[in-house]
């Protein structure tokens, strides 16, 4: 079902390699603004081309690849490759390293009605339109998204194990995460690769917009060419790819920020009240701690107070029958109807369009925008279940937006994939088993 094929990749040129750690940076989605303006002072760090600045950022994004390329700041492997990309990390509380294994490929990017990559939440649109821009202009992919596969014999681990024992990269990240990459151009455990993937499907776990700005563009191409074939560069995304079965996938949560809202504190607890139990904590730290364990339970932070709050069992009926079972019980899903729509009264339908809600990982982050008074209030969520994703999107329906957050994120400027036919062009069929 899914076909994948290794990528001819681009790279900083080896004079860079024991620079490499300043040159890389976090993904377009996660990166803060202090991070940015330390990397947007290094000339030749990836952001310039994954979150370019100014008016025209696309048309300035293009202008820096030309550069760099000219430059032989980056420069292109000869052949393709299977890029092999492990992050070893501790969360906190963790006594033992983890390690997440995986593999960076290209991946033909499929429709979601292909029904061959399975998407678990909503996108937003402006974040889609300026990828969709980004690769028009540039036709370079700076970062890869993020799929699963799932393979319980774990068959490809073996041979990322032995390549990453000769690693190109081994540093450490923004996020305190040690990445290793490593390259397998054996013809031979390519096509091995390619065997195991294509009966598969893949599910979207970090990257939405990405890949929805993949299949736009590859739509915008194929209709202006009339000789199509679907094997056209412009049909391809990166992917990093890793086992669905591994033991150590990590999925944190996504606390929303909600800016704009004129409530007074009392107000506004009067209406949660309609749908939720409410109850004031002592601390925000208790936050956390007070809501794991409950099903339907969220913090609330408004100003300096902190509140826990819990739907009401008995409401969870007036969810609209068109909602489907297997996300109507979702955490999420009753937080965006009960408390995004019937609260605030922004209909679900509009939320992936709102300028009024902001993603934020980080829980100091959200109790310091919102104390600041830069936030009207911020609600504190729970993770979700790798088996409650797996569900949602076999079940082909979608959580909302921002629903996971696989850790740790990916780095962007390891690697890069060029969509332009010349860079692209190779012989793929010799992989073929």
């Amino acid at each position: 079902m899914a076909e994948i094929l290794p990528i001819k990749a681009w790279r900083y040129h080896e004079k860079f390699t024991k620079q490499i750690e300043d040159l890389t940076s976090p993904l377009f989605d996660v990166v803060s603004t202090k991070q940015r303006e330390a990397l947007y002072n290094n000339p030749l760090n990836s952001i310039h081309l994954s979150v370019p600045l100014g008016e025209n950022p696309a048309q300035n994004a293009a202008e820096c690849l030309e550069k760099w390329k000219k430059d032989k700041v980056l420069v292109q492997d000869k052949v393709p490759g299977i890029y092999v990309y492990y992050q070893y990390f501790r969360l906190p509380g963790q006594e033992h390293e983890s390690c997440r294994k995986g593999f960076v490929a290209h991946i033909k990017a499929y429709d979601w009605d292909e029904g061959v990559v399975l998407r678990h939440e909503n996108t937003i649109a402006k974040a889609v339109n300026d990828r969709v821009e980004l690769l028009k202009a540039t036709k370079f992919q700076p970062s890869a998204t993020h799929g699963l596969y799932e393979d319980e014999n774990h068959s490809l681990e073996v041979f990322m194990d032995k390549a990453i024992e000769d690693p190109i990269y081994d540093l450490e990240d923004y996020q305190g995460v040690r990445e290793v990459l490593a390259v397998i151009q054996d013809a031979e455990i390519i096509a091995k690769f390619i065997k195991v993937i294509k009966d598969k499907q893949i599910i979207l776990a970090d990257g939405h917009h990405r890949y929805e700005g993949a299949i736009e563009y590859r739509k915008s191409c194929l209709e202006i060419n009339p000789s199509h074939t679907g094997f056209e560069s412009y049909n391809y995304h990166m992917m990093y790819f890793t086992n669905a079965h591994s033991k150590d996938l990590r999925i944190l949560p996504t606390h929303r920020i909600f800016t704009g809202f004129q409530f007074e504190e009392e107000a506004l607890l009067e209406e949660i009240s309609e749908f939720f139990f409410v109850k004031k904590l002592n601390d925000v730290e208790e936050i956390e701690e007070l809501i794991l364990q409950k099903k339907w339970a969220f913090g609330l932070i408004i100003g300096e107070h902190a509140y826990k709050i819990r739907l009401n069992e008995e409401h969870i009926n007036l969810m609209p029958s068109e909602i489907p079972e297997v996300i109507r019980n979702l955490d999420l899903m009753v937080l965006h109807y009960f408390f995004v729509e019937k609260v605030l009264g922004i209909p679900l339908k509009k939320q992936r369009y709102s300028d009024q809600i902001e993603y934020e990982r980080n829980l100091r982050r959200c109790v310091l925008k919102t104390i600041s008074g830069k936030a009207s209030f911020s609600l504190i969520t729970k993770d979700i279940s790798m088996n409650q994703v797996l569900e949602v999107c076999k079940s082909g329906h979608t959580m909302p937006q921002k629903s996971t957050y696989f850790y740790p994120k990916t780095l962007s400027g390891l690697l890069f994939a060029s969509i332009e036919e010349s860079e692209f062009a190779f012989p793929y069929q010799m992989y073929q088993s």
